[in-house]
């Protein structure tokens, strides 16, 4: 994967405001089943947002990190209990002019 610039990620950190949460971390924390549910999530709509609960025992920031290292995405920003990863899937079909798999 190729290091965003910054304007990328500037761009990408205005979408995140219009996003609801896809993926909830709940009681069980960081589980597999919760990075096979995010994987699926990034997959399909690229820009995923993943809210975490109040029983994750390590920083949003920290946890952050440690999902977009096993799905091998970015953390494009952490806001309170709440983060938005990205990863872009060279699969899905774009047609010229179509919002953003993330807007679908």
């Amino acid at each position: 994967m190729t290091e965003m610039t910054g304007k990328e990620r500037a761009d990408l950190r205005a979408e995140c405001n219009a996003l609801k949460a896809t993926v909830h971390v709940g009681a069980q924390g960081l589980t597999p089943t919760l990075t096979m549910s995010l994987d699926d999530a990034l997959r399909t709509h690229e820009l995923v947002k993943v809210q975490l609960g109040k029983p994750v025992d390590m920083t949003a920031k920290k946890a952050a990190g440690e999902l977009a290292g096993r799905v091998k995405a970015e953390v494009i920003q952490v806001i309170g209990k709440t983060c938005t990863l990205y990863r872009r899937n060279n699969e899905l079909k774009r047609k010229h002019g179509a919002p953003p798999p993330w807007k679908e």
